[in-house]
């Protein structure tokens, strides 16, 4: 299972996105100077997104044996995480002067990348394999 690179890929990007739940997201200084810290996982939306991104990192890594299905639940995920990257993005636009954001926010980017770079590999994975597939056939019918 590890010996292919998109398998190191996927657990890297679901590394970075389980240990978003861990972290904190934002810190907002008061007046009167007492930091009050807010993590992803105290926001709903952010929380289901983590789950989800969890759920579809997980099954692109399960879904190793099979080229094709684990290129399109690693599009799936990388499409997933760039749409959470979208909504952190608003969130520190519209917060900018009030909070202080952690560097963590661009962790669902980071795992986007990856997800995309998995799902390369897995297609070219799988063209490898068909086309060693149809070399064979021909030879037999020689």
């Amino acid at each position: 299972m590890w010996q292919r690179i998109q398998t190191l890929y996927l657990g890297i990007a679901t590394a970075l996105i389980f240990s978003m739940f861990f972290c904190i997201f934002a810190t907002i200084i008061g007046p009167d100077g007492a930091e009050i810290t807010i993590a992803y996982r105290e926001k709903m939306p952010y929380l289901v997104l983590l789950i989800m991104l969890i759920t579809a990192h997980i099954a692109a890594t399960a879904s190793y044996r099979t080229f094709f299905l684990q290129a399109r639940v690693s599009i799936i995920a990388g499409l997933l995480a760039f749409g959470f990257q979208t909504w952190i993005g608003i969130d520190i636009l519209r917060n900018m002067d009030d909070m202080s954001f952690s560097f963590t926010a661009l962790f669902p980017l980071a795992a986007g990348a990856l997800d995309f770079m998995a799902a390369k590999r897995s297609m070219v994975d799988e063209m490898t394999v068909m086309a060693v597939k149809s070399a064979k056939k021909a030879r037999k019918r020689k």
